[in-house]
């Protein structure tokens, strides 16, 4: 493995820039997208899209990746860029916390399990009593979700014992498939700090590994993202493996073209990521009773955010009732009457509900509000619910750091969405640039390039994607009720059971 400084030049690029491509991988759908430069800008084509597999493992139930599949569209996927022209590198990027285990012989052990699945119910509890909440997050400073990675671990130790007991080397998605594609192995320092087992300093843990119930290491110490790997096989030719910022939403960061620490980002996909980006991080008491994580990120930036239910809900509302045409859902929500009812979008209740429409229905019902009934009713719900949540994170992001927020830029597949981009400005009271679309592929290439010497830094980075991609701004323009504000903070109080 090596890794490369970027050149130092006065613009931060140079003139002649090779192909690379970026394999970014979302819990709904993979892409494949090509970077090059023309001139001083920044172009992307979209070589392939393929919706993300998943099984049901016939032994144990499991909610898995069907990882096979995966690799195999991912290989069809390069395959069909090499098939264009010549690659220079390649870089994977995906969703934290899930992993890969192999053996001795590097052979694959088990399924690669998703963090959806119900496996992990009560863990984080069994953990917190081996070493206490407020220790783990002093340690990590990572936010606590009952699909980390280390409560996953603990729930294989109790479940999989076999599994266990063989694993020698763990490895999160993204890793995985740079093996595959390299035959090196590594543990990418983004997507490792998702697992809530890595400290401040960058190194895993020994205290939580243990906690988790791990009789030995099964991580090599993380590399920084843009590390070149090694190289792999790409039509008659061959391309630089090379590690990106592999969690997608530290790719996402990376690719928002911020200008100012006094900037907040919205990583607007089947999650809404929020938060700021800092050159250390926020891990005090306050930030732990709020539930902020400090995720590592590209240049040891620190991403400090809160994961929020984005368009999930709005994802198995189409699924469910057969919806093919998102944009002209949210044309439809938009003419229906704002803040008829709320839910708040990050009860457990809606991580993976049997029927999405029906769970929103009966907390609806449960907290005596009109239950919405269309499809249309049902999205605006969602759309009005996820902007008091921005703007609940935005109060709170500004009470950690003391001072006020000048502005918010969204980014992701969730740009696209005017309604709740408005709406985001209004609860918000703040302006807000939605764009670039494709920032998690954009940070993608960005380490890649500047692993080849290409672009000096990230600043630079940014400020090729600033001038590469169109951007909309939406000001403020109709206050959100007091009402509405109380009884969606009034939502946030107890727990759904509670109120059954």
């Amino acid at each position: 493995m090596e890794k490369r400084e970027g050149g130092r030049l006065s613009s931060g690029l140079k003139a002649a820039i090779p192909r690379c491509v970026a394999i970014d991988l979302g819990a709904g759908s993979g892409r494949l997208i090509a970077g090059e430069m023309t001139g001083a800008r920044l172009s992307l084509t979209e070589v392939a899209r393929f919706a993300t597999p998943t099984v049901d493992d016939s032994r144990s139930g499991y909610k898995c990746w069907d990882i096979d599949e995966i690799v195999l569209r991912v290989r069809n996927a390069i395959a069909q860029c090499a098939a264009l022209g010549s690659i220079a590198s390649l870089g994977v990027d995906s969703w934290g916390v899930d992993y890969v285990l192999l053996d001795e012989d590097l052979g694959r052990i088990g399924q690669a399990i998703c963090y959806r699945d119900k496996r992990t119910e009560g863990m984080m509890e069994r953990v917190q009593a081996r070493v206490s909440a407020r220790e783990i997050y002093r340690r990590t400073g990572i936010q606590f979700q009952p699909y980390n990675t280390l409560y996953q671990l603990a729930a294989a130790v109790e479940q999989e014992p076999q599994w266990m007991s063989t694993a020698r080397h763990l490895l999160m998605i993204p890793d995985y498939l740079h093996f595959v594609l390299s035959g090196v192995l590594s543990n990418e320092y983004t997507n490792a700090t998702t697992t809530q087992m890595v400290g401040e300093s960058g190194v895993w843990d020994k205290v939580l590994l243990q906690a988790a119930g791990l009789q030995r290491s099964l991580m090599l110490p993380p590399v920084d993202a843009g590390t070149i790997l090694g190289q792999t096989a790409v039509g008659a030719g061959t391309a630089k493996v090379i590690a990106p910022a592999t969690h997608d939403t530290a790719s996402a960061v990376a690719g928002t073209p911020l200008e100012s620490a006094d900037e907040a980002y919205i990583s607007s996909g089947t999650w809404s990521l929020m938060g700021i980006e800092s050159r250390i991080p926020i891990a005090t008491e306050e930030a732990q009773q709020m539930n902020f994580t400090n995720e590592g990120g590209f240049e040891h930036r620190y991403r400090v955010l809160k994961n929020i239910m984005g368009m999930w809900p709005i994802q198995r509302f189409c699924e469910e009732q057969n919806v093919g045409d998102v944009a002209a859902l949210v044309a439809q929500a938009a003419s229906e009457l704002a803040w008829r009812s709320m839910v708040n979008p990050d009860e457990a209740l809606f991580l993976n509900p049997p029927s999405m429409t029906e769970a929103i229905q009966t907390y609806c019902r449960q907290t005596r509000q009109p239950v919405p009934e269309t499809i249309a009713q049902l999205a605006r719900c969602v759309f009005d619910s996820l902007a008091l949540s921005y703007r609940n994170v935005k109060l709170q992001m500004e009470q950690l750091r003391g001072r006020k927020l000048s502005r918010i830029r969204i980014i992701g597949g969730g740009c696209k969405n005017r309604l709740l981009n408005q709406l985001c400005a209004d609860a918000c009271e703040l302006s807000v640039i939605a764009g670039p679309v494709e920032a998690s592929a954009l940070g993608n290439l960005s380490a890649q390039l500047i692993a080849l010497g290409e672009i000096e830094n990230l600043d630079a980075a940014r400020a090729l994607i600033r001038g590469s991609f169109p951007m909309e701004e939406y000001r403020p323009r109709t206050p959100v009720p007091d009402e509405a504000r109380q009884r969606f903070n009034n939502l946030l109080t107890m727990t759904f059971r509670e109120r059954g």
